[in-house]
């Protein structure tokens, strides 16, 4: 991996892309610290220790904690990306019609998706202002009016679609993957501020009898983290090869080669997209905190969409494996990718090209993705549990959730920056 940053910095297009895409972070950053005017953020502090509260934070880079103008991040553009693509599956047929027209029909559901995270952004963040105003014990917004809150969500919704036009910047002029890289700069800024805490906590006020326990406590918590980092590294890059066979082979080339499948087909996609949920449901929660706290079923709903709690985890994990199935059929497309193998004049050995191909393919996503579905709701699931049972401190900012979409979103850039280099070695050897 340090090889391959290495040969990627000393290729100078590569190494512009590269400090093009740290630029745009170094924006998006500095954005996290501008306060939404007329808002008191030190009032979040009294619901700090909310769930909400550190979800967000994953999905705005730190930005909520200041209450800034990027509060709400790309949460709302990922969960109307949700929506679109869940709209594709033969629900709106125009939809399903523009899935298959190309780059004309991708543009084109881009755009809706933009305008629907202008309806969500400017929901959620209204909710979630109101929500946080009425929880904390400081008030919040310093003179609550209809005026004020809609003049907020017009700043907050501004902020995401700033937010989520620095990623489209970063796909198309850095090194990809721009959302994605987005949100793990912001996970990885809190990880010192994490790191401090914890070592306030520990040994602000300890004895010298006690030391050692907080010593093996940090020893024994690095330890977990690296284990869990190796794991899931491990089974992110693991691949299955589908055996392929040519029938009009080219002088030279081989009569068989492979196609790699992903164990996790999905990546982290699932992950993003189950807490993106579950962080909406709740910011529309927040928004009648003040009016039906004591209503029946807000405290239910408020109970499942709640990851600190066994019906929230039970969900949370639902989530992750439902969306784990779905993305990635969206990733591999069974149908797709039969019909791309009969115009290569290739096929599967002992499959029949055509439809039992397009089943051999369906079955083995099926049983790839049951395998991923399991890793991910696992890896996610640990420090939850962990919290909730011994006690244990999240405050890093290194938990299942955001580990996850570090580790994943690192390996893809990775294999971006690689695939520039072999892409600039193959021109360069054409046009010699």
């Amino acid at each position: 991996m340090l090889k391959t940053m290495k040969n990627a910095l000393a290729d100078k297009e590569i190494r512009r892309k590269i400090l093009f895409t740290l630029g745009v972070l170094i924006v998006f950053r500095l954005g996290t610290y501008i306060t939404v005017p007329g808002i008191n953020a030190k009032a979040l502090a009294s619901v700090a220790s909310s769930g909400l509260i550190s979800m967000l934070n994953t999905f705005s880079g730190g930005g909520l904690t200041n209450y800034s103008i990027l509060a709400m991040g790309v949460s709302p553009y990922i969960t109307a990306q949700i929506v679109v693509q869940l709209l594709q599956m033969d629900i709106v047929p125009k939809f399903v019609e523009w899935s298959k027209q190309g780059e004309v029909g991708r543009r084109k559901l881009n755009q809706v998706t933009r305008y629907l995270t202008i309806v969500l952004a400017f929901v959620q963040s209204i909710g979630i202002t109101a929500g946080f105003n009425a929880l904390s014990s400081l008030h919040l917004v310093q003179n609550p009016s209809v005026q004020t809150y809609v003049c907020i969500g017009v700043i907050l919704t501004a902020g995401t679609m700033f937010a989520t036009w620095l990623g489209d910047m970063i796909t198309d002029r850095g090194i990809g993957n721009g959302i994605s890289i987005i949100i793990m700069a912001g996970i990885l800024a809190r990880v010192p501020v994490g790191i401090k805490q914890i070592f306030q906590e520990e040994f602000a006020h300890v004895s010298k009898s006690q030391l050692w326990h907080s010593v093996l406590y940090c020893v024994v918590l690095l330890l977990v983290i690296l284990v869990i980092v190796t794991f899931v590294t491990y089974v992110q890059q693991a691949n299955y090869k589908i055996p392929i066979q040519y029938t009009r082979r080219v002088a030279g080339s081989s009569e068989s080669s492979y196609l790699p499948l992903k164990v996790n087909v999905a990546g982290v996609i699932p992950v993003i997209f189950a807490s993106s949920f579950i962080a909406t449901i709740q910011t529309i929660l927040m928004a009648f905190t003040r009016t039906h706290s004591g209503d029946g079923w807000y405290q239910t709903l408020s109970n499942i969409f709640n990851m600190q709690t066994v019906p929230g985890m039970i969900l949370y994990t639902a989530l992750i494996i439902l969306f784990t199935f779905f993305y990635a059929f969206v990733q591999v497309n069974p149908e797709k990718l039969s019909e791309n193998l009969q115009k290569q004049g290739s096929y599967i050995p002992s499959v029949w090209p055509g439809k039992e191909t397009e089943k051999y393919v369906s079955r083995l996503l099926m049983r790839l993705s049951t395998v991923g579905s399991l890793f991910l709701g696992f890896v996610s699931l640990i420090p939850l549990v962990a919290s909730s049972v011994w006690g244990l401190n999240e405050s890093i900012g290194l938990g299942g959730t955001s580990l996850l979409i570090v580790v994943g979103v690192t390996l893809e850039t990775m294999r971006q920056i690689e695939g520039m280099m072999m892409k600039r070695e193959y021109v360069g050897f054409i046009r010699e």
